[in-house]
């Protein structure tokens, strides 16, 4: 390295060698060079198994809330070559798009108290929440200094509920409440959870969309052994393509990691 160099690169001594102040610079560009190929070879690796193209992506609101936009950022990252693009309306249309080949992948629910959907022919993938169903109540409200309610602590509290399209997912007052107090119904999020956090009532909200409720409004877990009984699905094509199966894991991995902090 010193014939190379034409000059000293290190001092020794009795006790080992040490750089001298040619070896230094020439340790401080070294170290340079080896993360720029490092770097160029784990450029060229990505490269070999990058996606490109482009992806559409749509799903309900509480769902496109949170877990999309997580699942997008982090394809973005793994394959920036790929363009995503984000389809919103009902879930009858994002089917639609589906059998139509305008979208690739679409979320949607199923159960009691949603309308029925045809899913024939379509490839289904089940997204297991990491949290369930809970309430959105005031800051003001005793029920947010609980750590979790249960439906009879619901009983004689107002009620805020959706009154959207009728093939999205709605959530009204708890299900196995007898005659509960609807206070107002509204079509969208924002304006629920306002209502909310006036404390003019609570809310349902599932555990998907935990994380977005505003400044003002706590979310409080439900725990009851019935539930809601839905489930959540992200929809492909029979035959999904790589860049689809992809998005599908990563949403798959977003509302599994939920609940991590389910507190905030």
């Amino acid at each position: 390295m010193e014939q190379v160099a034409g000059t000293p690169l290190f001092r020794r001594h009795a006790r080992g060698v040490r750089p001298t102040a040619a070896g230094e610079v020439l340790l401080r560009h070294a170290a340079r060079v080896v993360a720029s190929v490092g770097a160029a070879s784990q450029e060229l690796a990505g490269m070999r198994d990058r996606l490109a193209g482009r992806l559409v992506v749509g799903g309900f609101p509480t769902v496109a809330a949170r877990v999309i936009p997580l699942a997008v950022a982090g394809l973005r990252e793994r394959h920036p070559g790929l363009t995503v693009r984000l389809l919103e309306g009902s879930s009858q249309r994002h089917l639609r798009a589906v059998r139509q080949r305008r979208a690739e992948v679409v979320v949607v629910a199923t159960g009691k108290g949603l309308p029925d959907l045809d899913l024939d022919g379509l490839g289904r993938h089940e997204l297991r929440f990491g949290r369930g169903i809970g309430i959105a109540v005031a800051e003001s409200n005793p029920l947010a200094s609980r750590s979790w309610v249960a439906p009879a602590d619901l009983a004689d509290e107002p009620w805020i509920v959706g009154a959207g399209a009728a093939d999205a997912p709605q959530f009204a007052a708890w299900p196995d409440l007898e005659d509960p107090r609807i206070e107002h119904a509204v079509r969208d999020w924002p304006t629920r959870l306002g209502l909310v956090a006036a404390d003019l009532g609570i809310a349902l909200v599932p555990g998907s969309a935990a994380d977005t409720v505003p400044r003002g409004v706590r979310w409080v877990p439900v725990r009851s052994d019935r539930g809601l009984e839905r489930a959540a699905w992200a929809v492909t094509d029979a035959a999904p393509g790589p860049a689809a199966m992809a998005m599908v894991g990563l949403l798959q991995h977003h509302a599994a990691a939920l609940g991590t902090d389910p507190h905030r």
